[in-house]
């Protein structure tokens, strides 16, 4: 089965189920705030997707974090940020089981 993860208030993240409900496809949501993320999950979708990919740095959280952290980041400081605040996490994200999609825009699920 499909797992969508998201953040409920996120416009993009509501296309993208619209879109998988427009198919007819299953799936799970699971949101980023309210779910959490969890070491072994961000590792299994760092496994698919590149960190710098995955770190949204177009967030509020981001945006929220001090000037230090934000120019000092690495692979490991980014991993300890994303599990503590999973709102840095690009998204939606989908995973198809096989491969993780990251982000929406029309079409994107056409193949699926």
């Amino acid at each position: 089965m499909l797992t969508l993860f998201v953040i409920k208030n996120c416009d993009t993240c509501r296309k993208a189920r619209q879109a998988l409900d427009r198919k007819g496809m299953p799936y799970q949501v699971h949101d980023l705030r309210e779910d959490g993320l969890s070491a072994p999950l961000l590792e299994h979708i760092l496994h698919h997707v590149p960190l710098m990919t995955l770190l949204n740095k177009h967030s509020r959280t981001w945006r929220e974090l001090d000037d230090e952290t934000k120019a000092n980041i690495d692979a490991n400081t980014a991993r300890e940020l994303m599990l503590t605040h999973p709102t840095l996490l690009k998204r939606p994200l989908l995973d198809t089981g096989d491969d993780i999609l990251v982000g929406y825009r029309e079409g994107d699920y056409d193949k699926l």
